[in-house]
């Protein structure tokens, strides 16, 4: 149920696409590929098998990919099609 002068199904529509927006932005994300590292490309430390087979591909070590992941600025969560701004213009 929308309110005010929005239609019905506005503001799950407006979900739907910022959920489908997110989605595709995640599939853009390079995953590994190729054959897994026995140790990692950073720390030479021995990367455990059961990493290895859960991600093929696998390059890092868990300490060295959470460091990594750690260093990620993640975007702002700013719902751009639900910002009043974004539709005044």
């Amino acid at each position: 149920m929308a309110g005010g002068w929005a239609r019905d199904g506005a503001v799950s529509e407006q979900i739907e696409a910022s959920i489908s927006d997110e989605l595709a932005r995640m599939k853009q994300r390079r995953a590994p590929q190729g054959e897994s590292l026995t140790h990692c490309a950073e720390c030479e430390e021995p990367i455990p098998e059961k990493r290895r087979l859960a991600l093929p591909g696998v390059k890092l070590c868990i300490d060295c990919q959470q460091e990594r992941d750690g260093a990620f600025q993640a975007r702002a969560g700013i719902n751009r099609r639900g910002s009043k701004d974004s539709q005044l213009k």
